[in-house]
């Protein structure tokens, strides 16, 4: 943006409103988590946690890793990860070459949570495509424009 640019409201509603459209996009995709898993009867586990387990996928990984990755979504990660490891969702096994170090993975129900997430995902695209919203392009270029904000302001946490 030019100094020129900034300096006109219209470019600060327009970016105040992105912010709030990104925060209410994840809020929207966390409530239909959760109404799907309701639908499936689904009562111990719920839609933050079945989005970390999709995120996880079939990786093995360290609570740390998992923090760093992103995938924790603002939420209390070990707070999660003991919910989910004493609901049987998530297995947990001490690292052969540092035992400080606990490497988690998705339990067989923890893999039928993300293969839930990931239909939904499916479905949700394929309709996408079908009512024309947004086409591959459009969300490639969505995507990059995305990726470009989230590396600024990891930038911005830098000068911190």
């Amino acid at each position: 943006m030019s100094s020129s640019q900034d300096s006109h409201p219209e470019n600060r509603t327009d970016f105040l409103e992105c912010l709030r459209l990104i925060e209410r996009l994840h809020r929207r995709i966390l409530d239909i988590i959760k109404f799907r898993l309701e639908a499936l009867g689904y009562a111990d586990i719920n839609s933050v946690q079945a989005l970390l387990l999709h995120n996880i996928g079939d990786r093995e990984m360290t609570a740390g890793e998992l923090r760093t990755r992103g995938y924790y979504l603002g939420s209390n990660v070990s707070y999660n990860l003991k919910k989910m490891v004493s609901n049987g969702y998530i297995k947990q096994e001490r690292s052969e070459h540092d035992l400080r170090s606990v490497r988690i993975s998705l339990s067989q129900k923890g893999m039928a949570i993300h293969n839930l997430v990931s239909e939904l995902f499916d479905q949700h695209l394929e309709e996408i495509g079908a009512k024309q919203l947004l086409q591959n392009e459009e969300f490639s270029q969505l995507r990059s424009q995305l990726r470009e904000l989230e590396s600024f302001w990891d930038q911005q946490i830098s000068f911190y």
